[in-house]
């Protein structure tokens, strides 16, 4: 996902403020803003470190100016909005622009009894969307890579705890867990992943997750 690896929220967000994540992550992170607005302090509290040591650096003289300057007015904005909701759709502003629509509209697809997902490649990640029944276990996995989710709606619990809406779960190789929707309503979710999972577990465990 980046060079660097990313293991806990505070990481996450150090990355994003430094503009190091792909276009996913970024999106995953700002929607996470949008659900969760108090949650922008910490990353206020790191753009204020980053501009006190972009103060401490020396000016250097900007090569082809106007060129520069030409390019910076040329692109496009940032997509989404860290300011609070102006609408009530379903998914966050950064995640319906990334997608291309809202909750109703997602092209799901069945991959197991009581859970669907829909999933495309962008920037090098694999991002999805999962709708999870309510109670439904998912089979437990570990990581090759970096696995980020955030959750919409509903909630899961693993070993770690419980994750609700809002809530992002950074997982990698060191996490072997088997996310468990709640049992009041699905579980919908956005993740974004670098590599592939890695079932675990029992055989048997194995084979009634999947048959769910």
């Amino acid at each position: 996902m980046v060079h660097e690896h990313i293991d806990t929220i505070d990481a996450l967000m150090a990355h994003y403020v430094a503009g190091s994540l792909p276009e996913p992550a970024r999106v995953l992170v700002e929607s996470h803003l949008e659900m969760k607005p108090d949650n922008r302090g910490l990353v206020t509290g790191l753009e204020l470190l980053a501009g006190e040591a972009l103060e401490d650096i020396s000016a250097s003289p900007i090569g082809d100016r106007d060129a520069q300057l030409s390019s910076i007015f040329a692109s496009a904005a940032p997509r989404g909005s860290r300011g609070d909701r102006a609408d009530k759709s379903f998914f966050p502003t950064s995640l319906r622009n990334l997608v291309g629509f809202d909750v109703d509209k997602v092209p799901w697809k069945r991959k197991l009894p009581g859970f669907r997902e829909y999933s495309v490649d962008i920037d090098g990640c694999e991002v999805s969307l999962m709708w999870i029944r309510a109670g439904r276990a998912l089979p437990a996995h570990t990581h090759k890579g970096m696995e980020l989710i955030l959750i919409l709606d509903g909630a899961f619990t693993d070993s770690r705890g419980r994750f609700g809406p809002g809530d992002i779960s950074v997982a990698d190789e060191t996490v072997d867990h088997r996310p468990i929707a709640e049992t009041d309503r699905p579980c919908i979710a956005f993740s974004v992943l670098d590599a592939p999972v890695k079932l675990t577990g029992s055989f048997r465990q194995l084979i009634g997750d999947l048959i769910g």
